[in-house]
């Protein structure tokens, strides 16, 4: 059904598919369904995401709201380039230009991504670099109380906001 809904919605491709940067550095193929029109970053190249952005389409606005397009990033999991839990996965080029702020952000880069972590149940979405900080001192926070109690409260909290329909 979603596939098909992302297919009516606007020309092109139905999984979006990017680079990102996993445990340790290794970069990765993430895949998505598409939310954006193709061509979106044409001429900006990569930037953040903001709410009410005009790339998004009207289909892709509800997948992000109930985070029905992380659905295929499963495979990533499945392929050992992700887990359930975790600090999300960036592009290079946004770390690059991170680190040029925080140098210290490499550390995040020592456990693998996750499909959800503390800092996207915790924190909001990343529209500058200050949303950033604050969700790289969340991440730190997981990376240092990595538990099985953690993992389980940040699933259920995770499922919560799903229901809720309470994405971008």
């Amino acid at each position: 059904i979603i596939s098909f809904l992302v297919y009516i919605s606007s020309p092109g491709e139905i999984f979006y598919k990017q680079v990102r940067v996993g445990a340790n550095g290794v970069r990765f193929t993430l895949a998505k369904f598409r939310t954006m029109y193709i061509g979106s970053e044409d001429k900006t190249g990569p930037v953040w995401s903001k709410k009410q952005d005009p790339r998004i389409t009207f289909i892709g606005r509800v997948l992000r709201k109930y985070h029905l397009d992380e659905i295929p990033q499963l495979l990533n999991v499945l392929y050992g380039h992700m887990s359930i839990i975790g600090p999300r996965p960036e592009r290079p080029e946004i770390i690059e230009e991170i680190i040029r702020e925080i140098p210290y952000y490499t550390r995040r880069l020592k456990v693998k991504p996750g499909l959800t972590g503390w800092a996207q149940i915790k924190g909001g979405y990343d529209e500058t670099i200050d949303d950033v900080k604050n969700k790289l001192k969340l991440d730190f926070y997981y990376i240092e109380n990595i538990s099985i109690l953690l993992d389980i409260k940040i699933i259920l909290k995770t499922l919560f906001i799903v229901l809720k329909g309470r994405g971008q």
